[in-house]
């Protein structure tokens, strides 16, 4: 693992990057980064990398030459930290009964799981299929869609993320997925504006008035287009934004009038990452088809789930995922050892209690800063937007980036979300001394750019 920062929207030669390598990147690093640079092939916001890892363990990542990092970041897989011994431990374990089962073979952790997440998903939600990532679970939702409403169009919101694949990137709407791809993506994903005042298009300045537009908007697709399958969309945005209260049940409405499914993509956003084990649980609404992944794998393997309403299981003569481990005992095991301690060590709970600490503390030091626009987010998936002019919110992108930089270099590492909003995303293990001391990193950091 290579990686160690994700910035969105900077590039890989700015100065801050270039500051940060020259000063930053030791003798042990430095060989292996060539290595990766000369091997890989590269691409926006992973390569080339800025560093290395040599060890993860809990909140903590560390490169070859001893330099430590908290993770608040993580790509979202780490809720219950790097190398949790109880995973560990139930994995070897696995390895050693059983390491694979064809996919028409059953077997007992891959059925285990399944039930599992059949009973801790709200109302009818309890038909499951696995798949190895996120983008390919998103996938299989759409397939569904088409094959139970016999529609073929869907709406999602611009610059959304759903996947890298031809269709979740269909359906998706962030420029650095769709613009390099020469040729048409899936006919029918219609995008809408999402509900954050910055991105609506009528120039309501309030989240609520910006809401109400985008809900119209998508009633308005839905009637006009007449045959859309499904609306598909994170119930908390990433990045991270908090819909209003009453947007999702408008929409669940909307789709019900119009005979479209709700699908919520909580890849990112779900098994407590947000202060409730889904984060559609929120806004009191159930969608028709939810998927998880990312941190459903426990940081170690990786393996995402397509779970819909039981009445949806209509697809018994198509192969709509067909993975060659699609019921890979080893990846269940691990899926559902990581459901446990979620549960067992409360960490649903404990994701609540320390992101409202966190929010509020930021909001206590940082708000009457010209300086820093909103401060949201849910559980443990908070932000923070760096802005140069208060009035109308303008984005300071170069100084989300020196800021980000500063924290690195006091041991802090997270992502910047459309340039500007710095995401703090840390595991659901995390004491509240060590949040506490990230919180300083990044309030001290965003004082001094100031």
């Amino acid at each position: 693992m290579t990686q160690l920062v994700h910035t969105e929207g900077e590039s890989n030669t700015s100065d801050a990057r270039k500051a940060w390598l020259k000063k930053s990147i030791g003798p042990k690093s430095a060989p292996l980064l060539e290595r990766d640079a000369n091997a890989f092939l590269h691409q926006s916001l992973s390569s080339p990398c800025v560093s290395t890892i040599a060890k993860a363990e809990g909140i903590w990542i560390e490169d070859m030459d001893g330099r430590r990092y908290m993770d608040f970041h993580g790509n979202s897989v780490h809720h219950i930290g790097y190398g949790h011994p109880r995973l560990v431990a139930a994995i070897k374990a696995q390895l050693d009964d059983l390491p694979f089962a064809p996919r028409r073979f059953t077997n007992d952790p891959a059925v285990e799981l399944a039930e599992k997440l059949g009973s801790i998903a709200p109302g009818d939600l309890n038909k499951v299929l696995f798949t190895t990532g996120g983008s390919d679970a998103n996938e299989v939702a759409l397939k569904i869609a088409r094959a139970a409403t016999k529609r073929f169009k869907t709406i999602s919101f611009w610059d959304a993320f759903h996947g890298a694949g031809f269709g979740a990137a269909s359906v998706g709407g962030e420029a650095t997925f769709r613009s390099h791809i020469a040729g048409p993506l899936l006919p029918g994903t219609e995008h809408v504006a999402t509900y954050h005042p910055t991105q609506c298009p009528y120039g309501h300045k309030t989240l609520e008035d910006s809401a109400a537009a985008c809900a119209n908007m998508i009633e308005f697709v839905l009637g006009r287009e007449g045959d859309v399958s499904a609306v598909i969309a994170e119930p908390m945005r990433a990045i991270p934004l908090v819909p209003p209260p009453g947007f999702w049940k408008r929409v669940r409405e909307a789709c019900n009038r119009h005979g479209a499914l709700l699908i919520f993509d909580e890849i990112p956003t779900g098994l407590g990452k947000t202060g409730k084990m889904f984060a559609f649980e929120h806004d009191d609404v159930i969608p028709d088809i939810v998927t998880v992944g990312k941190s459903l794998g426990g940081g170690i393997l990786p393996i995402a789930a397509c779970v819909t309403r039981r009445d949806l299981d209509v697809c018994g003569e198509y192969a709509i995922g067909h993975y060659t481990h699609e019921k890979n005992p080893v990846t269940s095991r691990a899926a559902l050892t990581t459901l446990q301690i979620i549960e067992d060590e409360g960490l649903v709970e404990r994701s609540a209690e320390l992101g409202a600490h966190a929010v509020s503390r930021l909001k206590s030091e940082l708000q009457n800063l010209p300086t820093v626009g909103d401060i949201r987010g849910r559980g443990l998936m908070f932000g923070v937007e760096i802005i140069e002019d208060r009035e109308d919110n303008t984005p300071d992108r170069d100084s989300a980036e020196r800021i980000y930089y500063a924290c690195l270099e006091a041991g802090l590492s997270f992502k910047i979300s459309q340039g500007n909003v710095l995401t703090l995303s840390p595991p659901l293990t995390i004491s509240k001394s060590d949040l506490d001391h990230a919180l300083s990193i990044v309030i001290n950091a965003i004082k001094a750019e100031g």
